[in-house]
């Protein structure tokens, strides 16, 4: 759950209240589901959340995973 928040806390920089208004978030919503960023509100950031959650903390753990390489982690 710590990588969900350090995820989180760094990809919505600037919008941290209004997360779909991240520039990140909007470009990765965009490349996910084809929608152009600049037509992501509220409601399509949430519902896709909600509906892609597996998908969402499947990609967490792979943050996680990389993370641990970065640092020296990895496994060898």
């Amino acid at each position: 759950m710590l990588e969900a928040g350090r995820f989180f806390w760094s990809a919505t920089r600037g919008h941290r209240l209004r997360p779909w208004r991240s520039g990140y978030l909007r470009w990765r919503l965009e490349t996910y589901t084809g929608k152009p960023a600049k037509d992501v509100q509220p409601r399509d950031f949430w519902e896709l959340f909600w509906n892609d959650k597996r998908q969402f903390f499947r990609f967490l753990g792979w943050v996680s995973e990389m993370r641990g390489y970065a640092e020296g982690r990895g496994q060898d």
